[in-house]
């Protein structure tokens, strides 16, 4: 773990998460002594978009998205599943460690929250859903509870919170891609990479 990605995903499958509230971002209200954040919104209609947006919440999407690498024991929609996720360059990225501790896979409302394990720099638990409503609307909520856990985390707080917030909104900004039809989708990668979009 750190900077060196001394540990694989299989060699932390026993290892303890490192907070104590598993499972709350499924509560009502967060738990305290954390600091809590979520994020809501709708990224489009219908159930071609909803099982779209479901697929890239599984295929762990919004990480890569966020330029972040991923090493997985098994799928993000299974219990267990061990993910390490690598910032930075491959041979000398930083680790960030995570378990899922719990996933729904089927019906209206789908999604899985991962847990931190030992070496992540935070402590707390980060969940990620995508609904269908009765009226259509697919909705992404992205809900998180966390506290500085590394002294290197803690030694400049503001830029872990500034890093926390960049990587939210680019996961969003993936599952509103993953909305959108395949062919405006690609429409949307031309126009950026000829640098000629709006911003």
């Amino acid at each position: 773990m750190g900077p060196f990605r001394a540990a694989s995903p299989e060699g932390l499958r026993d290892a303890p998460l490192t907070y104590a509230e598993v499972g709350a971002t499924r509560a009502a209200d967060l738990p305290a002594g954390y600091l809590p954040g979520e994020w809501t919104e709708v990224v489009g209609s219908g159930r071609e978009t909803f099982e779209r947006v479901a697929a890239a919440v599984f295929d762990w999407v919004p990480q890569r998205s966020a330029g972040l690498r991923v090493r997985a024991t098994g799928p993000a929609g299974e219990v267990g599943t061990v993910v390490v996720l690598t910032a930075g360059l491959p041979r000398l990225g930083y680790d960030i460690p995570c378990r899922v501790v719990w996933a729904s896979t089927t019906g209206d409302e789908r999604g899985f929250a991962y847990g931190t394990l030992p070496g992540h720099p935070e402590s707390g638990e980060e969940c990620f859903t995508v609904r269908l409503t009765a009226d259509g609307d697919v909705v992404v909520t992205i809900r998180v509870f966390s506290r500085l856990a590394t002294p290197a985390a803690r030694a400049v707080p503001p830029l872990s919170r500034l890093v926390q917030g960049l990587a939210t909104r680019r996961y969003l900004s993936s599952l509103r891609a993953a909305a959108a039809p395949s062919g405006r989708r690609a429409a949307i990668r031309s126009t950026r990479s000829s640098g000629t979009g709006r911003r």
